[in-house]
């Protein structure tokens, strides 16, 4: 084990409480990582329809909570409006395939980008401020979007939003579905920890600590504080697209209610950067959905 490897896992104690520090994952963890993502993905042999339409939509929102634990634990921003960009991708998938006809795979690639323009748009102006001020213009944000939304007749259909987004043949079925909900999601659940323990991630980690001092070694605070709120909701665009192409409908998904939801899920699952604590709080959010 070397120097690094042992300060990553050394144990730090400040004001009586012992805090083990963020580390990448080691090989052992990594095997059983892997093997808890294939025990999943064996789901399907064992589990009739209903269990794999719970389980996809446990994948959907595993994706939504770590788009927001990654700003809220790494960047230390609490962003109090993350369904906006849940729902903008959603639209851009409906966008895509019902007025230009684009086939599954390509809105699936493209269909986030609405949502990452819009994080680009408003991530700008929110990382301005700071604290509750810049929690209260991301809640500001994401309900100027959900009025649009939701007036804009002609072009999102208002309060009935697109109908009809029908997934094509290979993934119509509940397995094949399935299949490809878990598989993005451990996509983006590996891309984000990967940016966590990143050059990038540990600048990120030093504006949360301390943006003054942070920007006193080089660090350009803001600009990585944009960065990080554009990776967030473009994390939380790429699951919208699965979620409304298994409903076939895009309408609700700009909602208070899911940025809440995603808030009670960050919460319930803890800051620390482990993929468990965010599956957990998702599935306690699809059983108590109906409620």
């Amino acid at each position: 084990m070397g120097p690094v490897r042992q300060a990553g896992s050394a144990r730090a104690t400040h004001a009586g409480l012992t805090v083990n520090p963020w580390a990448p994952l080691t090989s052992n963890e990594r095997l059983a990582a892997i093997a808890v993502l294939a025990a999943a993905a064996a789901l399907p042999l064992i589990g009739g329809n209903y269990a794999l339409t719970v389980g996809s939509e446990i994948a959907i929102y595993v994706i939504f909570a770590a788009s927001l634990h990654f700003l809220m634990s790494v960047g230390g921003l609490a962003s109090f409006g993350h369904a906006a960009y849940f729902g903008l991708g959603a639209y851009g998938v409906a966008f895509l395939a019902k007025m230009a006809g684009l086939p599954m795979i390509a809105c699936l690639l493209l269909g986030p980008l609405l949502g990452l323009l819009g994080a680009a748009i408003f991530g700008f102006f929110a990382v301005q401020l700071s604290g509750v001020y810049f929690a209260m213009l991301t809640l500001a944000f994401a309900q100027i979007v959900w009025s649009i939304a939701f007036q804009w007749v002609a072009v999102t259909g208002g309060d009935n939003g697109i109908l009809g987004v029908w997934p094509e043949k290979w993934a119509a079925g509940p397995a094949s579905f399935y299949w490809l909900s878990l598989g993005i999601a451990a996509l983006v659940v590996a891309a984000l920890r990967i940016i966590v323990f990143s050059p990038f991630g540990y600048a990120l980690r030093a504006t949360r600590d301390s943006l003054l001092r942070s920007e006193a070694i080089g660090i350009d605070g803001k600009r990585i504080q944009w960065t990080a709120f554009v990776i967030a909701g473009t994390a939380a665009a790429s699951p919208a697209r699965c979620s409304h192409i298994s409903k076939q409908r895009v309408s609700d998904s700009l909602g208070i209610s899911l940025s809440v939801d995603a808030l009670v899920m960050v919460l319930l699952g803890g800051w620390r950067p482990c993929p468990a604590r965010w599956s957990a709080p998702s599935s306690t959010r699809r059983s108590t959905s109906g409620w």
